[in-house]
């Protein structure tokens, strides 16, 4: 299979989450003998920050606006199938001239599912629109439960399909490290995230002066007042992850509040510190049991009372049974080859409904027939 991918950044982690997880799903897609091509917005906050310049797995180009895609335009009219994902610089452009382009199947893979939802109800239509919605053959969304039915029912999908984040587990193996931290955190700053942090994190450093804690990611603000037991660590590239997981008793997991909202929405941090072998504590959402069994492979909690009864109460036995409970759960269902042969069969899937669409429907005007000429989609759902 040719697999072009449109997505937000593979070349650098740096602020994103997108990077680490198409890195993993898309090398254990061409591990299954698949070509991919992956297109990329040039920007410089990215551009300064590449740790995957030359990937060994795909081909990876660069573009600069939208102009510059007409070069990728026979790639893409020669693809098998075209994914373009969520918070791709003008998506619904972008999306447009893959619906006009492509002959094969076209899909949108939103990494930020909830998020999408929220900007939809509010009328922002940042990287897709409704039409656009309903002009993809495949809708792959980083969160499943009853968002799947939504996304069909609400805004036209023709197939809402769950693919999850997942982990590489040759990138994040459990390695043996002394403790620096009793409980850390791994994240871009949130505003939606920074509460739970400050009640799950932070007020348990304040509360607890000689345990020792760390948040590592870029963007957090100034004024934040960190107290002293508290490190903080600009950026920690994909490569020192396992490291920094296994120098952690405890890591911390924070959703996003629309993700806690629709549920069912397990971030790639998650899946990636159980595959490091590093005990995680996490705030709740629904679905959350279906990835990771409260309490025997995962630990809620809601106050930081609950963290320091943790920290402090918990027998190291138990603390890492739960860990090495949480590694066996993730290796068995959610690792990147499973996400990629998940991949796979929706694409197949989806071809076959292409195919059969096409049969049906042979005359010059129809969306999912007229695959040639210069046509523009139309983000009324029709073709011009």
């Amino acid at each position: 299979m040719r697999l072009a991918v449109l997505g937000l950044s593979l070349s650098s982690s740096w602020g994103n989450g997108h990077a680490t997880t198409y890195r993993a799903l898309l090398r254990a897609f061409a591990a299954r003998g698949h070509q991919v091509l992956f297109l990329e917005r040039d920007v410089p906050w990215y551009a300064e920050h590449r740790d995957l310049a030359e990937p060994d797995f795909c081909d990876l180009a660069f573009y600069r606006d939208l102009s510059g895609l007409d070069r990728f335009r026979p790639d893409l009219a020669a693809a098998d199938a075209v994914v373009v994902g969520s918070y791709v610089p003008e998506g619904v452009a972008v999306g447009g001239r893959v619906c006009a382009w492509a002959r094969g199947v076209r899909a949108f893979y939103d990494i930020d599912t909830p998020v999408t939802l929220a900007k939809l109800a509010a009328g922002d239509h940042e990287y897709v629109a409704p039409d656009l919605i309903r002009a993809y053959d495949l809708y792959l969304s980083f969160t499943g439960g009853p968002t799947l039915a939504l996304l069909e029912s609400r805004y036209g999908a023709p197939a809402a399909r769950a693919l999850y984040c997942s982990v590489d587990p040759q990138a994040y193996p459990a390695l043996a490290r002394e403790t620096r931290f009793d409980l850390s955190y791994l994240g871009t700053y949130s505003p939606d995230r920074q509460p739970t942090l400050e009640r799950l994190l932070i007020e348990p450093a304040r509360r607890a002066p000689h345990l020792r804690f760390a948040v590592a990611g870029p963007q957090y603000p100034s004024a934040i007042d960190w107290p002293d037991n508290v490190a903080r660590i600009e950026h920690v590239p994909p490569a020192e992850h396992p490291a920094f997981y296994a120098g952690s008793r405890y890591t911390l997991n924070v959703t996003r509040a629309d993700m806690i909202r629709a549920g069912y929405s397990p971030s790639v941090r998650l899946f990636e510190a159980a595959a490091c072998g590093t005990p995680i504590l996490t705030d709740r959402w629904e679905g959350l049991d279906t990835v990771l069994a409260p309490g025997t492979e995962i630990l809620p909690a809601d106050s930081a009372d609950d963290v320091l009864a943790t920290l402090e109460g918990m027998p190291d036995a138990d603390r890492l049974r739960i860990a090495a409970a949480a590694r066996t759960r993730v290796l068995a269902a959610h690792t990147a080859a499973h996400r990629a042969a998940e991949l796979e069969a929706h694409l197949l899937a989806a071809a076959g409904r292409h195919r059969a669409a096409d049969a049906r429907n042979n005359d010059a005007g129809s969306l999912l027939g007229d695959k040639g000429g210069d046509t523009v989609l139309d983000l009324s759902g029709t073709r011009r």
